[in-house]
């Protein structure tokens, strides 16, 4: 699975190309993820994007807004480690050890993304916190398998890489907004 992630600053054409890296096969699913952003803000994007592309979003603030508009998910962070009451919707999480993805794969999230696991393309400075040994370890006692997706320095021509170790897939940020 190939998940392409929003920059964090909303920028003139953004809404084609979600739609175009949705339609085009280049990704599975996006996820909005604007921290800055105000509701309204969100809602205006998401009202740019043909109805038909709701059920392959997913949205990291707002909760609301997946309610309303019928989206696929939303994905627990520090900002927002709940889902909205009721949501029966996809539900992801953030990981940034071997010990968190340890405490999350014991709940029913969909997927959880596991970062860094390279060094970062789009955050300066943000290197990756696992050793191949380490990854290899984690994926032979069954803490990485299809539900964990690999984020952090991922790149498109990375994808098969990851795959290859186990993740279930990928989580792109930078590669997708060059």
């Amino acid at each position: 699975m190939i998940i392409v992630i929003t920059r964090p600053e909303f920028f003139v054409g953004e809404a084609a190309r979600i739609a175009e890296l949705l339609t085009s096969g280049t990704a599975d699913l996006v996820h909005l993820r604007k921290p800055s952003s105000t509701s309204d803000e969100m809602e205006l994007l998401l009202r740019q994007l043909p109805p038909v592309l709701y059920d392959r979003l997913v949205l990291h603030d707002h909760f609301d807004l997946a309610v309303r508009y019928g989206l696929r998910g939303v994905h627990l962070n520090r900002r927002n480690p709940q889902p909205p009451m009721g949501w029966e919707g996809s539900v992801s999480i953030s990981c940034h050890s071997l010990a968190e993805l340890a405490e999350c794969r014991c709940q029913p999230y969909a997927y959880m993304s596991l970062s860094p696991v390279f060094d970062s393309i789009s955050k300066q400075g943000y290197r990756s916190a696992f050793t191949k040994a380490q990854l290899d370890e984690a994926r032979r006692l069954g803490l990485i398998d299809q539900r964990v997706m690999a984020l952090g320095g991922m790149t498109f021509n990375r994808v098969k890489e990851v795959l290859q170790m186990g993740f279930g897939g990928a989580m792109i940020l930078g590669d997708a907004w060059k």
